[in-house]
């Protein structure tokens, strides 16, 4: 069994490994980060340009673009002076909260009547028609069709709207994708090979030598819920309770938003060790600002960690 630890015992060590790991993020984020942006901002300006074909560019804002269109509401709240998040929208409006939660994930609500849902989206054009940002779009005074570059520069600003009101998760996602393939190259060149582990077969009967990524984990006795872990690493040598590796990723580019977030995995650890016992090896992966209040409090926890700046550490898990 894995009793030892790897870094969480180890406070004399953190100041050191928290100023490597803000100075690698910060690397990254100078490199990378900016066409991360760039490359979600040319998709956002291509969804933005449909919803405007799909309004007729804005002169057709009616319940039934909406149910034809629902994903064009995320495009629709940017479009107005000021911007709206989804919240005020639905206060202005005065709206059933689950119809804008549905149509911002490009849907409708199933089970809501057609009269009712007429008169929901009818209230949201009202208000979204009232508020258009005329100054962007100002082929609505004129009355007329928008020429080919009027619609590209203003699908271009709503774009940026979009993408300004989501840049941190964009930021994030593509770290998060950047730290799960290095330990997948990691894995790959120590004889490990990505395979996904059949939901319905029982956790410890994951193959030795696999791993796979983004893999739902049972938990709960009375009422089971699945909870994702990042990285399932079976070792090649099977630990005697043939629990594999459960691995965490995380990344962060200020020290607030670790402090906010920092009972997530403590809830899991605590799941997971009801559903599979105190021993279940859990550790996180680290990149970013991650400072001596998050650490203590994850070392209080019983979590361990691994920083990416010293992936070879991934070895002391039996790897």
């Amino acid at each position: 069994m894995m009793t030892r630890r790897i870094n969480a015992d180890k406070p004399h060590l953190w100041k050191a490994d928290i100023a490597a790991s803000v100075d690698q993020f910060n690397q990254w984020f100078m490199c990378f980060a900016p066409d991360a942006f760039r490359s979600t901002r040319i998709k956002t300006t291509e969804h933005v340009k449909s919803a405007l074909i799909a309004t007729k560019d804005l002169r057709s804002i009616d319940a039934a673009t909406l149910k034809d269109n629902p994903s064009a509401l995320s495009t629709l709240r940017m479009c107005t002076a000021p911007p709206l998040a989804v919240d005020r929208l639905i206060g202005l409006a005065d709206v059933n909260k689950n119809l804008v939660g549905r149509m911002e994930d490009g849907k409708l609500p199933s089970r809501m009547n057609a009269a009712d849902l007429n008169s929901e989206l009818a209230k949201l054009c009202r208000i979204i028609s009232r508020l258009l940002d005329r100054d962007i779009f100002p082929w609505l005074d004129a009355a007329k069709a928008p020429a080919d570059y009027e619609r590209d520069r203003a699908s271009t600003i709503i774009a940026d709207r979009l993408c300004s009101a989501v840049a941190n998760p964009i930021v994030r996602n593509a770290q998060e994708q950047r730290q799960l393939k290095l330990v997948g190259d990691w894995l790959d060149a120590r004889g490990y090979r990505k395979q996904a582990h059949p939901s319905g077969k029982p956790l410890k009967e994951m193959d030795a030598a696999t791993y796979t990524f983004r893999m739902n984990i049972a938990v709960g006795k009375a009422l089971k819920v699945n909870i994702p872990v990042d990285v399932v690493i079976q070792p090649k040598k099977l630990r005697k309770d043939r629990l594999p590796i459960l691995i965490e990723a995380k990344s962060a580019g200020d020290f607030t938003n670790t402090n906010k977030r920092r009972k997530e995995e403590a809830t899991k650890i605590h799941q997971l060790q009801a559903a599979y016992g105190e021993t279940v090896p859990f550790v996180l992966f680290l990149c970013g600002y991650f400072g001596s209040d998050y650490l203590g409090y994850e070392a209080a926890e019983g979590i361990d960690w691994v920083w990416e700046h010293r992936i070879g550490d991934l070895v002391k898990l039996g790897l």
